[in-house]
């Protein structure tokens, strides 16, 4: 009801400011409310401040709902990671898949090459969860990952999990020496960061795409989006040239969050979610989308980037700010591509 109730003070305050820009006034003729005095003004004005607080307390409800669980090692839902399925919300280890992460471990112990390991697997046969061969990035999550030492990783530190892990302590650690000396070796290849807004940011000034980029400087990598028309023509060609990576992908993050933690898309998703066959309970679909900004800051940078394609159609850059294009039905296929309707819920 509070849903609704919020809802439904948005949708009136966006006609009320249609009406205004008309030069129309509204007045109810089964209430005593009336946009023409200063009460009625007043009483619009209160009723969306206490929807606005409403809305507010929901999300922090949610949010230390969600930190509390996890501190106590509760798993929250999502894709269970390769070595485990979930049973009444719960890590139960799969055999088979468990092994072939105890292997993953040992090997990568044995040989300490991530190159060498994703050979050896591609020959073996090993697929990940989805079915498919992995790659490095997959093999790199699954060695990073604390659920298989028992432990629930939130914002950096680490609990004890409500579930079993199979991964000796000794072993973990093992692998981690290895990946940290891998990480300062001098004179090694360098690390290809992902640009996740490769194929989707363009250049607001020359109308051109913009190619990710990097410069080195007293020993640091810093990476950049620059226009093609100024790397093609000259820097003189465009008044933009290049932007901070970093920056312009914090700020797509940060829109993208701020999105889909607005009533209004709550509602816009609902409905695109409505229109098929399959009625979605509208319960279901509010709860997913308010734990979806937290739990989106739980996912890899690659299945950020992955997820993001989904969503965003193109990101125009120039000096004046920034432009994010959203894709016709990208929130629809986000919820599908996350199973958020079956797995995501707060309990």
């Amino acid at each position: 009801k509070i849903d609704r109730l919020t809802r439904s003070l948005m949708d009136f305050s966006r006609l009320v400011e249609t009406f205004d820009k008309q030069n129309v006034t509204f007045a109810s003729v089964t209430q005593s409310f009336n946009t023409t005095t200063s009460m009625g003004r007043l009483t619009l004005n209160i009723l969306l401040s206490f929807a606005q607080f409403e809305r507010e307390i929901s999300a922090e409800r949610i949010r230390d709902k969600f930190a509390s669980s996890k501190k106590r090692g509760m798993w929250m839902g999502g894709h269970p990671p390769l070595g485990y399925t979930v049973q009444e919300r719960k890590l139960i280890i799969h055999p088979a898949e468990a092994e072939t992460v105890r292997t993953i471990y040992r090997r990568f112990v044995e040989i300490g090459s991530a190159t060498q390991l994703i050979r050896e697997l591609a020959e073996s046969g090993a697929v990940g969860k989805n079915g498919r061969p992995m790659d490095k990035g997959y093999l790199y999550r699954i060695l990073n990952n604390r659920v298989y030492i028992g432990e629930i990783a939130y914002h950096g530190e680490a609990y004890s999990g409500e579930h079993q892990g199979f991964i000796d302590r000794e072993l973990w650690d093992a692998a981690h020496t290895i990946l940290a000396a891998n990480n300062r070796e001098p004179g090694s290849s360098r690390v290809q960061t992902a640009a996740v807004l490769r194929g989707i940011i363009r250049c607001g000034h020359c109308n051109r795409a913009m190619k990710p980029t990097y410069s080195r400087k007293d020993g640091r990598e810093y990476r950049y989006y620059t226009c093609q028309s100024a790397e093609k023509n000259g820097a003189d060609a465009c008044t933009l040239r290049n932007i901070a990576a970093g920056g312009v992908e914090r700020a797509v993050f940060d829109q993208v969050r701020g999105l889909l933690r607005t009533p209004e898309m709550m509602v816009k998703t609902f409905q695109a979610m409505d229109e098929g066959a399959t009625k979605t309970p509208e319960r279901t679909v509010m709860e997913s989308l308010r734990n979806l900004g937290t739990l989106w800051d739980e996912l890899f940078p690659g299945e950020q980037s992955r997820l993001l394609q989904l969503l965003v159609e193109k990101v125009d850059v120039s000096q004046g700010g920034m432009n994010v294009h959203f894709r016709s039905g990208g929130l629809k296929s986000l919820m599908a591509e996350m199973d958020l309707d079956d797995e995501r819920s707060v309990s």
